[in-house]
């Protein structure tokens, strides 16, 4: 049993920093220079229904009254990006270290690995997303979806896609999920004596979709987490901002032959500018001692810890899935075949959070819809809270387990 190398204290995130900072700067200090013209009813902001309501509201304030407003609202931004400021400190110079012990490595093809949590319960092969190391489903010893399922009577194998190396310069879909998937399936087929249920989380189910679809006689289930497909609903215009962003980064893709970790992470900043803003502000006034904070630095270190994603996968994933809705269209192919969940076999479960901003609600329904006969779990955690937040092991965990137990 190895150990993942520890990070010493002093982390250089929230990645990108210099972007969250301009956020965080721009955003509350626009609150107090917009004052002046939203008193005099000129600026954008001020046309608006809340603005129109805001005004009249105050109506009877006097001078005086206005003054001590606005002194009021420059000390709440000075307030909050003091608070901002504190938080992104107090994070990265928490004494928190990842030291759980890694599981034995059952598997290896290139830089994917197959990680053995052990346990002499059914086996289930578990599919990460490229984007993000898979270790979120085995975050810390309390929220580790992969160690809760070995303790419920499983025998989990995590796919530990890695970071590219340079021989996966060229690879696409197909090579991930054929080529390094398919034999890992073998492996794990072996080691069970037979078909094994697989599950998905995020992008990983999606390439669990198409795996089912190639490896029918292999899979005797399939269980998708937070998995998107139509990937214009729920959020057409940030579809499309995405898909814009191949061409902004082209030249960045055919120079360095991958998609950088920090433009990744400045894509998923568009979904929602001001999260990094707000979190850190609850942060900074957090029981830094507490438990709860240790899994909030545990979570920032995973994010901050991505892999990049290599020049073929990035543009399929930006300019087909989101530019071009292949998935839900029937036109994505893998080894020139379709990704048709019709065609399914197996049972199925659907995993579906309505508060989600990573993969919309109707984004993961239509996945659903798609399917000839699936069990569809509806979760009000988010994308990531379904598999590591407080409420994921009776709302999300729990319930995954029962369905599996009745495989």
């Amino acid at each position: 049993m190895g150990h993942v190398p520890t990070k010493p204290v002093g982390r250089q995130g929230p990645r990108p920093l210099g972007l969250h900072l301009m956020t965080a700067t721009t955003a509350l200090m626009s609150s107090y220079s917009a004052f002046p013209a939203w008193k005099s009813g000129s600026g954008l902001w001020s046309q608006t229904a809340a603005a129109t309501a805001l005004r009249q509201n105050l109506a009877g304030l006097d001078e005086p009254g206005q003054e001590r407003l606005q002194a009021a609202l420059e000390a709440e931004v000075r307030r909050r990006l003091d608070a901002f400021q504190r938080g992104i400190a107090a994070y990265r110079n928490h004494p928190y270290q990842r030291t759980l012990p890694e599981p034995a490595v059952g598997w290896q093809s290139g830089t994917t690995r197959i990680l053995d949590y052990g346990g002499d319960g059914q086996p289930l092969l578990v599919v990460p997303s490229l984007i993000n190391r898979a270790y979120v489903l085995d975050l810390t010893a309390g929220t580790s979806l992969l160690r809760w399922l070995q303790g419920a009577g499983f025998r989990p194998f995590l796919v530990d896609w890695g970071a590219p190396a340079a021989d996966e310069a060229g690879f696409d879909l197909s090579d991930y999920v054929a080529g390094r998937l398919g034999p890992g399936l073998d492996w794990t087929t072996q080691q069970a004596g037979g078909p094994v249920p697989v599950i998905g989380y995020c992008m990983g189910g999606l390439l669990a979709v198409a795996l089912a679809l190639l490896r029918p006689d292999d899979i005797n289930a399939l269980a998708l987490l937070a998995t998107p497909w139509d990937f214009q609903a729920g959020s057409a215009d940030q579809a499309a901002a995405l898909a814009g962003a191949t061409q902004m980064w082209a030249p960045a893709l055919d120079l360095l032959g991958v998609l950088p970790v920090d433009i990744i992470q400045a894509l998923f900043w568009t979904l929602d500018p001001l999260s990094a803003v707000r979190k850190f502000i609850r942060f900074a006034d957090m029981d830094q001692q507490s438990a709860k904070a240790t899994v909030f630095v545990a979570l920032e270190d995973w994010l901050n810890d991505g892999v990049p994603l290599v020049a073929g996968v990035a543009r399929a994933c930006l300019t087909e899935w989101y530019g071009d809705n292949t998935p839900v269209r029937g036109e994505w192919q893998v080894q020139g075949q379709p990704v048709e969940p019709g065609r399914i076999g197996c049972r199925t479960l659907v995993v579906i959070s309505e508060k989600d901003r990573i993969v919309p609600m109707e984004s993961a329904a239509a996945l659903a819809g798609g399917l000839p006969d699936p069990t569809v779990i509806h979760s009000t955690l988010g994308h990531i809270g379904m598999v590591v937040g407080s409420g994921a092991r009776s709302r999300v965990w729990q319930p995954l387990a029962d369905w599996l137990a009745a495989t």
